[in-house]
């Protein structure tokens, strides 16, 4: 047996049982419910991950976190790889002038340190998801832009899309037959490639204290908690970085895959 193959084995298997115990630990407690009594105990079969200093079970809370992280991954995505698409179509459609000035506009903001803008963003008009969702969308699009436009290029020169153009089709309808179902693989790459570097970003906010906020949780703030009792309470940072690390990783997986069809 390959050794891919074999590994994907093992990821199914982990994630048919790890689904269970993770629905059964989040009917036991719920991520708020708090007991000072306690408070910073250690995991046990009860607590499968420990308690935090407040008493709450760590398990629940770091699958809460895992559910509050990728929705916002998901939905910041689905916005910045959807402006990135209209964007990239927009410029390789048109072409000339209109590419020129778009695709220059992308090469300005492209090596300015994006994080920094967001960080920006987030002091100045608060700390709410909404803007939250719009920081990152507005930083994380133009990866998508660039690829959109250059498969766009190559679809506008093909053929079918000549003859369309020739019985006097307009733009609009162009796009709509020809060139978005033959783009929409592509989307879905985008998104793959997109999604780990959006989750990481917002845990990373998270982690400095400028992203969620309390009550609510995401695991970049659940690490941050947990590693100001590293010493005293070493699982209450090593288990919701564990599943941190476990899920970028498998979402970095994906990633490789999508590039590698994007090379295609």
């Amino acid at each position: 047996m390959k050794k891919g193959r074999f590994l994907k084995y093992i990821f199914w298997v982990i994630a048919i049982l790890v689904l269970p115990l993770a629905f059964i630990g989040i009917r036991r407690y719920s991520y708020y419910q708090q007991d000072i009594a306690l408070g910073s105990v250690a995991p046990n079969w009860e607590h499968w991950f420990g308690t935090d200093r407040l008493g709450r079970d760590l398990f629940c809370r770091v699958i809460y976190a895992c559910y509050i992280s990728l929705s916002i991954g998901v939905l910041t995505t689905l916005l910045s790889v959807g402006f990135g698409t209209i964007y990239g179509i927009i410029s390789g459609y048109c072409g000339g002038k209109i590419d020129l000035m778009l695709m220059r506009i992308v090469d300005v903001l492209y090596p300015i340190p994006l994080t920094l803008i967001v960080i920006l963003l987030m002091v100045i008009f608060g700390r709410y998801a909404w803007v939250l969702f719009f920081a990152i969308s507005i930083v994380e699009w133009m990866t998508t832009a660039r690829i959109i436009r250059s498969e766009v290029l190559k679809i506008k020169e093909s053929g079918y899309v000549q003859v369309s153009k020739g019985l006097g089709q307009r733009g609009s309808v162009i796009i709509r037959k020809h060139i978005l179902p033959n783009i929409a693989g592509v989307i879905v790459v985008c998104f793959i490639i997109t999604l780990p570097g959006v989750i990481l970003l917002e845990s990373f906010l998270s982690f400095l204290g400028i992203g969620i906020q309390p009550p609510k949780s995401s695991l970049g703030i659940l690490i941050a908690e947990g590693a100001k009792f590293m010493a005293t309470y070493p699982w209450q940072v090593i288990f919701p970085s564990a599943v941190f690390i476990s899920i970028i990783l498998i979402l970095r997986k994906f990633e490789d895959r999508g590039l590698n069809i994007c090379r295609r």
